[in-house]
């Protein structure tokens, strides 16, 4: 057992020594990537196995090291954040949520994660992709109505993080679009009063997963965002709906040396 320690500590310390390299090389653009249409999301959602909690903590802090080592050695040109489900999910521990230009270094980042000496405790519980793209306004919807949506989100930080994906049936497609058009118009007046304390991202997923949508949530307050659930599921749109949720992923917005911090315990 010593043994397998100073093996996968002075794997830890070579891992550091890349980071302090990896570290001269410039990031992504984190911003562009994270407002710009035309660029692919991916959510990856992870357990961590029974095995995980038995290892010593000196084992368990060099294979987070590890991942550290991962995430780094991908942020040229990837957007990563990742976030803590544990303990608000039954579906999963960690959150992946990755911003590419490129489909396939998503690929291998995940690729490289699932490889490595903590991603062997990993199991899979769920991954789906999408595209961003440019907010197009349903035709003839007020001025007003616009100018309400472009208001910002009120500033602090959001601590809370939802994932919902979404798959319309096939009713919703054939129906003409000036009708698909009003009822989406019905959908953003019930949810312009949550505006302000829920910020929504939306990913299309059609032809990229066996979904429609992935609906990217962050609030500081969980009572408005169950408001704004309750307000959409009274709207005609919703009844389209053939998959909402399953599963929904809920979890807190941590930086990468916290959720290590929580995982080393």
């Amino acid at each position: 057992m010593k043994s397998s320690i100073s093996i996968l500590t002075r794997l830890a310390v070579l891992v550091l020594v890349g980071l302090v390299m990896v570290s001269a090389v410039e990031a992504a653009d984190r911003d562009k990537l994270l407002s710009e249409p035309g660029v692919y999301g991916t959510f990856a959602a992870f357990s961590l196995d029974a095995d995980w909690g038995k290892q010593d903590q000196v084992v368990r802090i060099a294979q987070l090291t590890v991942l550290k080592g991962v995430v780094e050695q991908h942020r040229e040109k990837l957007a990563i954040d990742v976030y803590l489900l544990r303990g608000l999910s039954d579906h999963a521990d960690l959150l992946f949520r990755i911003h590419a230009t490129e489909l396939r270094e998503t690929q291998q980042f995940l690729l490289d994660l699932q490889g490595s000496l903590f991603g062997k405790h990993l199991t899979s519980s769920a991954i789906f992709s999408g595209l961003t793209k440019k907010a197009n306004y349903v035709p003839g919807m007020p001025d007003n109505l616009k100018a309400e949506l472009k208001i910002s989100s009120e500033p602090g930080p959001n601590p809370y993080v939802i994932v919902i994906p979404i798959r319309k049936d096939a009713d919703w497609w054939s129906l003409p679009k000036e009708q698909r058009a009003a009822m989406m118009q019905e959908h953003t007046e019930a949810s312009l009063p949550y505006s302000k304390t829920v910020m929504r991202k939306l990913y299309h997923a059609t032809g990229l997963d066996d979904l429609d949508f992935i609906t990217y949530f962050e609030t500081s307050r969980l009572e408005d965002f169950q408001s704004l659930i309750l307000a959409l599921e009274k709207v005609k749109e919703f009844r389209y709906n053939r998959r909402f949720g399953h599963p929904t992923l809920l979890g807190t917005v941590r930086s990468l040396d916290e959720i290590i911090e929580v995982l080393a315990q």
